[in-house]
């Protein structure tokens, strides 16, 4: 067996058991919870109260945080177009389905990991600590109501270390 062969499998054997998760009513609707609190309107929603109402320091935070979210999102949505792996089969989550037929790799994993790379980086540490406990909720949900595939995830989960990691030492060289 290759290794592509190897990935393949772990990732339908993953999925599916993640998948069954949702046969017990709490956990279905946690896991729905859990997957649309990566919704990229939610977080800009709440980066732009961050700016209206947060001192001084928190509106420098909401700015790196946006600016993190939209170049993940760019990252994202080119991978998705260039792979174009479909979403696997399932009833919820319609609207993603319409929007964004492509499951590869997970914009909502790659936010959730993102966010608490930076919200580490830029302090204080309870916020990075606090998305840190969230963060792999988000991608656990997204597999589990059947809109994303473990290896979406996972490399969801990459593309936002690499692109947060990115940003800290960006900005560590040059102020």
């Amino acid at each position: 067996m290759t290794w592509k062969e190897t990935i393949v499998r772990w990732d339908a054997a993953t999925s599916a058991r993640l998948r069954t998760l949702t046969e017990n009513a709490f956990l279905r609707g946690l896991a729905a919870f859990a997957a649309r609190s990566g919704d990229w309107w939610f977080w800009v929603a709440g980066m732009i109260l961050l700016w209206i109402f947060a001192p001084p320091l928190w509106k420098w935070r909401a700015i790196i945080l946006t600016l993190g979210m939209f170049i993940t999102g760019l990252v994202v949505l080119v991978m998705k177009y260039t792979i174009r792996r479909p979403r696997p089969e399932g009833e919820w989550g319609e609207f993603y389905r319409k929007t964004d037929p492509h499951s590869f790799p997970s914009g909502h994993a790659a936010r959730s990991m993102l966010l608490p790379v930076l919200g580490l980086g830029l302090g204080p540490v309870w916020f990075g600590l606090l998305l840190l406990a969230w963060w792999p909720l988000i991608g656990l949900g997204r597999v589990a109501r059947g809109v994303h595939y473990m290896l979406d995830v996972v490399v969801g989960w990459l593309v936002g270390l690499g692109v947060g990691l990115t940003i800290l030492v960006a900005m560590h060289r040059f102020f």
